[in-house]
């Protein structure tokens, strides 16, 4: 049987693709609710896992821009 944390990172991920193919970012605010009158430790794990993910994704946005920033910035080698 999958840990609190395990169940929230999944479905974490799950929302996170659903708000992806919809563009509808309430997904995530519904979700929480269903989930907090049934779990609050579901319901922590599964945030932690939404804030985690998000944060995660716009570290590594940035990482890629200044990667290009700077590979772009280099003279060809010869």
């Amino acid at each position: 049987m999958p840990s609190t944390e395990e169940l929230g990172i999944r479905l974490a991920e799950d929302v996170l693709k659903a708000v992806a193919e919809t563009g509808d970012d309430s997904i995530v605010n519904e979700v929480n609710k269903i989930v907090e009158a049934a779990s609050s430790a579901l319901t922590e794990a599964y945030m932690a896992a939404i804030r985690a993910q998000r944060a995660d994704t716009k570290a590594r946005e940035f990482l890629d821009a200044r990667l290009a920033r700077a590979r772009s910035a280099r003279p060809p080698k010869a």
